[in-house]
């Protein structure tokens, strides 16, 4: 499970190092590609895989199906991190989730998420509220 927010930088190869307490679970492999409200999800290589068995189920005949999967896998990298927890993030990943120097990690349960520092600051912001105010169950027997 990924927890927590970091905040490190891309290098000027666009590589990024993962936070420290990520990296055991990304080690074996990962695979980085676009994710909702212009933010790049990081999966480990076997939940990336679960994920894919699941889209296998959806009917090739349903437009909205084959759009997300055409987006998703096309813009899917794999990645094996260096020794010092680098993994170099493409630039087509970069430009759509506005890249450039400073970066925010969070981990989201079974994914890591990877935005722009000031995106991700206006989205935490714009939702906090929302989530603060939240007075009917969401996950419905959870809370």
């Amino acid at each position: 499970m990924f927890l927590g927010t970091h905040e490190p930088r891309l290098d000027e190869k666009g590589r990024l190092i993962l936070p420290a307490k990520f990296r055991d679970e990304l080690a074996s492999g990962l695979v980085i590609t676009k994710g909702q409200e212009r933010c790049l999800f990081v999966f480990p290589s076997a939940e990336f895989a679960r994920i894919t068995e699941q889209l296998k189920q959806a009917p090739l005949t349903a437009k909205a199906a084959r759009d997300y999967m055409r987006v998703m896998f096309a813009g899917a990298h794999d990645e094996i991190p260096d020794k010092q927890g680098r993994v170099m993030i493409p630039a087509g990943l970069r430009e759509y989730a506005d890249l450039e120097k400073e970066c925010v990690v969070i981990g989201a349960n079974t994914r890591v998420e990877i935005w722009d520092s000031k995106a991700w600051k206006s989205y935490l912001k714009d939702r906090e509220k929302g989530f603060a105010d939240v007075s009917e169950e969401v996950f419905p027997g959870l809370f």
